[in-house]
This record gives C-alpha cells, structure tokens and sequence, in this order.
C-alpha cells in the first residue's frame, strides 16, 4: 500500500467516525461519579458523552432559531434560560420567588401556578455551605443534590439545615447571608478548583450567629419546620485538562460558531482552548454539534 493510499484511507476513516447531531439545547446533565462529574449534553433527543470529548475538537453551531422550551414556539430571544415571553410571564417557574424563595406569594393566592407550587415548593428543602472560590449559602430542592452543587461549581458541599418548604429555605439562607455571599463569582470559580475549606468548621460558626432568626421561623412554622443537620462533606472533582488564566466567553447571541479543543466542563460551562460557554444560558437554542 502506497502513502498516498495510506493517506486517503486514513481520512476515510476519520470522516466515517465524525459525529454531527441537530437540535434545541437543554442544560447538561450530570452524575458524580467516585467523587468525578460525568457529563452528557442534550441536543434534541440526542445525549453526548462530553467526559469523552475532553482533549478533542468540538464545534457548536448556532442554526440562528430559538424555540421556547414550553411552547415550542419560535421565539427572536430567550427569556429565564429558554422560555418565549408570554410563557416567562405566566409559569411559575419563572416568577421572581424562584430566585428569591423570601418572597413566595403563595398564600396570597397569587401563585401564577398553585399546582405546580404545591409540587415543587411545599417539599424538602435544603439549606448548604458551598465551596466554588469561597464560601456560599444556596439553598436546593431536596431532589437536586447533588445536581445543584454541581451546576454552581462548587468543589465542596455541605448541607446544613432541611426545612418544610422552599419559603422557609429562604428564610434562613438570608439570614446567613447577612454573614457570608449568596452569589457565585463565576469568573473566579471558572479560574480553578478552589481550594479545601472546613465547611464543618465555618457551620459550627455561622449556625449560633442566626440563632434568633431561626427561632422566629420555628415560632412562625413549627418546632419541625428547621431541623440543622450532622452531614458529610461532599467533594467533587470536575474533569478539566487546564484551567484557563482569563475568561473570555462565547455568546451565540453575538457568534454563531463556537469550535476549538474541548479542555473541560466546570459547572455549565464547556471550556474551549479559546474561551468559554455557558451551556444554561442557551437552552432552547437550536444548534448543530459536530466532533
């Protein structure tokens, strides 16, 4: 055999491995595995093995449609990470107590969706120390973990109190934010792993500092409605061959192609030898993925 026919058969057999899927993005999804994220990403009914990319060529392609991930329909920009206008207005889901639990209006009677708040906010909360550059309070359904400290890129997590309902989650994660950040810096968090906290330790100081607020939600909702917790420290590891020393990010809103050498995943975000992406934040875009 020639090198001329070597040639052309290697780059036949390297176009008949390449892989090219079409669909509306969702976010990734994840599993801790022996303490290490695994990661997929939806792309229409398609699941691709992203662990297994790290270290090779990835292009995402922006088709320029976006469809509202409720409705279905076309929609020129996504509003709460993948909903047309009219649905953020009047899901849940979307309201403002989803960000802030504090201010449920459920009571009221003004929950744009009653249902879907009995099934979502009257259940298992709750209340964590997280390390992603520092430490953080957030607050997560009981059926989110460990998915909701993998999303925010913490390296370490600690959950410390489980409450009756998401307001009351609420209640105590501001009180401890009176003490310590409700927010991630996500540009030092995407910068690399953080480094160890005792989060067993900072607990141990921050629970008798909002001692009186506690008592006032127990007052209001019952002896049972707060109960502090005895738990384990959870670590986790994200596959990432290097961390870069800036952050530049794509925006599919702005460029339409983001491609390079996948270097890792951190979060929701896929880190390209040439910037980053956050995956979230463009759910219901509809893109072609070629590797």
């Amino acid at each position: 055999m020639t090198e001329q026919t070597k040639t052309e058969q290697s780059n036949t057999e390297q176009c008949n491995t390449e892989q090219s899927y079409t669909g509306h993005l969702k976010k990734m999804t994840s599993k801790l595995v022996d303490g290490q994220v695994a990661y997929h990403l939806p792309v229409g009914d398609h699941s691709i093995d992203l662990n297994a990319l790290i270290g090779k060529h990835l292009t995402l392609n922006h088709t320029g449609n976006i469809n509202c991930q409720e409705c279905g329909k076309k929609t020129k920009k996504s509003y709460s990470q993948g909903f047309c206008y009219p649905c953020m207005t009047k899901l849940a889901k979307c309201d403002m107590c989803i960000m802030k639990p504090e201010t449920c209006h459920f009571e009221k009677g003004t929950c744009r969706e009653p249902q879907w708040g009995e099934d979502n906010c009257f259940v298992p909360h709750y209340v964590y120390l997280a390390n992603t550059t520092a430490v953080k309070v957030g607050i997560t359904r009981h059926t989110q973990i460990p998915t909701r400290w993998i999303d925010q890129g913490a390296n370490q997590a600690l959950p410390i109190f489980k409450v009756s309902t998401r307001l009351q989650s609420g209640l105590v994660e501001i009180a401890l934010a009176k003490f310590i950040s409700d927010k991630t810096n996500w540009r030092n968090m995407l910068k690399g792993k953080a480094e160890p906290i005792d989060l067993k330790s900072k607990a141990a100081e921050l629970i008798p500092q909002i001692h009186e607020a506690l008592a006032d939600i127990k007052l209001n909702y019952g002896e049972d409605a707060v109960e502090q917790l005895d738990e384990d420290v959870v670590e986790i590891d994200f596959p990432v061959l290097e961390y870069p020393s800036k952050i530049s990010s794509f925006n599919f809103d702005k460029t339409a192609q983001v491609s390079g050498t996948l270097m890792g995943i951190k979060g929701q975000y896929l880190y390209f030898d040439s910037g980053v992406i956050n995956i979230r934040k463009f759910t219901s875009y509809e893109v072609e993925v070629n590797y």
